[in-house]
């Protein structure tokens, strides 16, 4: 079917409604010429004749009928799906479809989806959580949560979470062994948790002391893909392990973990949502952004 039938279509079925070609105009909001043409186009590309015409009536011939019997529910159907997106411009509804770590999905996004799903029932919200930097528009995702220093600068980002910091910990039965380490040098002679990402790149400790950075490609006998997995294996003793400091508060205070080098921890940027423009940003999205923003 050639693009402009479409629009004939279209006019052939107000024609055949109202029974009058200037009718259809005055509807349509255009002269009863191009109405008149229309249908006339539409006709000669058919190879049939859709309306029989007098000077005073209208009406759908055989073929007519025929064509409006499939096309009147078509027209429906379009025009009820035409209204729902028009009413989900105003009210968030349908998929949303957001990437992130792991540990942003569990730290600050599924402690609270039960209060935003209540909020905005009508949303259906798929969760992808993935520890590579993708590329959100070619993946086809509304929108991710990734730190702040990972961002593309063409991406608008919204804070989710204020500043984060580093921790690096070890057990007791560690250290009962190992010597505390005083200068990021000392983690050569350690055994370090070592953590891989799904992109199979290993994480090299990021250190910093007054303005000094330090990147340290640890060694050890274990490397796990998973934060949680990392801070299991070092309460049993493991090895050290280098993950964000509000995971292991607890254990600090609770001498199950004993942390060192934290004056080469200084806080970083924390997490943001991020997606790629405000132009016709969906409800959805936008519910999304300021249920889960960060306070100023």
């Amino acid at each position: 079917m050639h693009r402009n039938q479409l629009s004939q279509l279209a006019v052939f079925a107000i024609v055949a409604e109202t029974r009058s070609f200037r009718k259809a105009a005055a509807e349509l909001g255009i002269a009863p010429s191009a109405v008149s043409h229309a249908v006339s186009a539409l006709e000669e590309g058919l190879g049939v004749r859709l309306l029989a015409r007098t000077t005073r009536s209208v009406a759908p011939t055989e073929e007519g009928r025929l064509l409006l019997d499939t096309l009147g529910p078509a027209l429906s159907d379009i025009g009820s799906t035409l209204e729902e997106l028009a009413e989900r411009r105003q009210r968030p509804a349908g998929r949303l479809a957001v990437t992130m770590p792991r540990l942003a999905a569990e730290e600050l996004i599924v402690p609270r989806l039960g209060e935003f799903l209540r909020l905005y029932p009508d949303i259906a919200l798929d969760i992808s959580t993935d520890d590579r930097f993708e590329d959100i528009v070619a993946e086809g995702y509304d929108a991710g949560l990734r730190l702040g220093e990972s961002l593309e600068q063409d991406m608008i980002a919204v804070h989710v979470s204020g500043p984060r910091r580093g921790a690096v910990v070890g057990s007791p039965g560690y250290f009962a062994e190992h010597p505390p380490p005083e200068h990021p040098q000392d983690l050569a002679r350690h055994r370090c948790i070592r953590r891989r990402f799904s992109s199979g790149r290993l994480y090299r400790w990021e250190l910093e002391k007054d303005g000094k950075v330090l990147v340290a490609d640890v060694q050890g006998p274990l490397i796990l893909a998973d934060q949680s997995l990392i801070l299991a294996a070092a309460l049993d003793g493991a090895g050290l392990a280098f993950v964000f400091e509000q995971r292991v508060e607890e254990d600090i205070r609770a001498g199950r973990l004993i942390r060192v080098l934290e004056d080469w921890c200084p806080p970083f940027d924390g997490f943001y949502i991020y997606y790629p423009s405000r132009r016709q940003m969906r409800p959805a999205l936008r519910a999304f952004v300021d249920f889960f923003r960060c306070a100023e």
